[in-house]
């Protein structure tokens, strides 16, 4: 292994620790595993699984900003233009191939890849605790190439634990990395592995269960427009009984107070350890927490932490969706953005101008009691990844597609009711997308639908809600006043055909010949 360049996607050997090297020095390696000996109980297979949850939780700041800022809800945010080149180029479409957070991203989902088959490869599912573990690690494979597929299109297949000669991947098709997707998921949940909750209130089960696979198959099946196979997965999700939508207060829907909910179909957990208080340092809650040294006072009520760097702040033409369906008091608008005039009223002040139009996070914020003791930008808040809410509007959409009107109806009239939006007789296709867009704002999903929905050519897709982003950027002064400049970036902003595929990261098309660039991005 000396001097040798690794790909990107082998280089999962090196980060998860698997093996070691030295480049000078022919000496034994201690601290390394060996594949044919290990991985035989059932406590090595569930460390083997315990890795991949912890790489996901770890995802979250790359994640989180990468998704919401390529979305057309959200400005970039933070101190001043500038402040964050890479964020800004990818909410204006003006980044390249170096984008650290893309790059970041394809690297991350491929380590989710390589140790789900290690344990594919090496775990013999002979024993029941072995047999769940295989059955998560696909749940996680199929998650990860669900991932790559609908963000760059046709990336490389990796299905086993790449030989350094195996390193340089070709692109796969659509059709293998969908096919590895749909059957990885059918295999956990046919394989009778994967738990379940006990009851719709059960808080207790940490894990991946059936009824998020179920989920995620349905997603994989909506992507690709087989709106009837969707339709029958969601329903397996529905029909379980185990899940509903939170009845608490809509704004503690992603906080401490709602975790492992009625309505959580996964989340990453976080754990109070006073003697480990920096496992929970949380870097993305100080990112997209309020610009607080901006402001002279904020109310203690509000009760937020005192440090954040206000990026992903949300655009007006979000809070004009919300109004234009509850209007300006509607309970889910306002338990989901404060807007300049309430800070006001509560006694906030502004010490310095800011970046943004007026507009601030409520429904995901950063609470000062998530971070107990002295770990400073920790956070004990649990990573949501999916809420049933999500499940109903997909459920909707599939429906609605396959030409079942009444479970249409049902399941917008739930998310509804619950944002106490009235109801109404029918709804079109239309409903439905704007339902989403407010019902989960700030939750990663956006972006992906307005790519899949440039082919309904009905205006809601990425072509044409992301096409002016760049072109200018919104400064508020201290006394609310708002002023837009053009940004610079003439003829380069804004969302092109190119985009509808991410690129491949220059490293990784650098070091592996076998790789095409997707078009646009040569």
């Amino acid at each position: 292994m000396k001097n040798m360049k690794l790909k990107l996607i082998g280089i999962m050997l090196l980060i998860a620790g698997i093996c070691s090297c030295d480049s000078q020095l022919d000496i034994p390696k201690h601290g390394s595993l060996d594949f044919d000996t290990y991985y035989k109980t059932d406590k090595e297979a569930e460390s083997a699984i315990a890795s991949i949850y912890l790489k996901i939780r770890d995802m979250e700041f790359h994640y989180k900003l990468m998704k919401n800022l390529f979305a057309d809800d959200f400005w970039p945010g933070g101190s001043f233009r500038n402040d964050n080149v890479d964020l800004e180029s990818m909410n204006e479409f003006t980044f390249d191939t170096n984008n650290s957070y893309i790059e970041s991203l394809f690297i991350q989902y491929y380590n989710i890849v390589y140790r789900a088959n290690v344990v594919l490869a090496y775990v013999e599912p002979d024993t029941k605790i072995k047999a769940q573990m295989v059955a998560e690690a696909k749940v996680f494979r199929a998650w990860a190439y669900f991932e790559l597929t609908s963000l760059w299109g046709n990336p490389p297949l990796v299905t086993h634990p790449l030989s350094p000669s195996e390193y340089e991947r070709p692109n796969a098709t659509s059709e293998e990395l969908w096919g590895v997707v749909e059957k990885d998921l059918t295999e956990a949940i046919e394989s009778g592995y994967l738990t379940s909750k006990k009851s719709v209130n059960d808080n207790s089960n940490y894990r991946v269960t059936k009824e998020y696979a179920y989920a995620l198959l349905g997603k994989a099946y909506l992507w690709q427009k087989k709106y009837t196979e969707a339709s029958v997965a969601f329903e397996h999700v529905i029909g379980s009984g185990l899940y509903a939508l939170y009845e608490g207060n809509y704004g503690d829907i992603l906080t401490t107070r709602a975790s492992n909910c009625s309505e959580s179909l996964f989340e990453s957990n976080r754990v109070d350890d006073p003697e480990n208080v920096y496992d929970n340092y949380n870097y993305y809650q100080l990112m997209i927490n309020w610009r607080i040294d901006h402001f002279g006072s904020v109310p203690a009520s509000y009760g937020l932490y005192a440090t954040g760097y206000g990026y992903c702040t949300p655009r007006k033409a979000l809070y004009d969706a919300f109004v234009a369906e509850e209007g300006e008091n509607g309970y889910r608008l306002t338990q989901s953005i404060k807007i300049y005039d309430q800070l006001v009223n509560d006694g906030a002040t502004l010490s310095s101008n800011i970046y943004g139009e007026g507009y601030f996070n409520w429904k995901i914020r950063y609470e000062a009691t998530d971070c107990p003791g002295s770990g400073w930008g920790c956070s004990i808040n649990n990573l949501r990844w999916m809420r049933y809410a999500e499940v109903l509007l997909c459920a909707a959409e599939a429906n609605f597609h396959a030409d079942n009107p009444d479970k249409v109806k049902q399941y917008m009239d739930l998310i509804r009711i619950r944002a106490r939006v009235g109801t109404k007789p029918s709804y079109t296709l239309l409903d439905i997308k704007n339902e989403k867009r407010l019902e989960l704002y700030g939750e990663c999903v956006r972006y992906q639908d307005l790519i899949r929905w440039d082919d309904d050519n009905d205006g809601t897709g990425a072509s044409v809600m992301l096409a002016d982003q760049g072109k200018e950027y919104p400064i508020m002064t201290t006394n609310g006043i708002v002023s837009y400049n053009k940004s610079n970036t003439e003829g380069k902003y804004g969302f092109k055909e190119k985009h509808r595929l991410l690129p491949y990261p220059y490293k990784e098309i650098s070091q592996n010949s076998a790789i095409i660039q997707n078009p646009g991005w040569e």
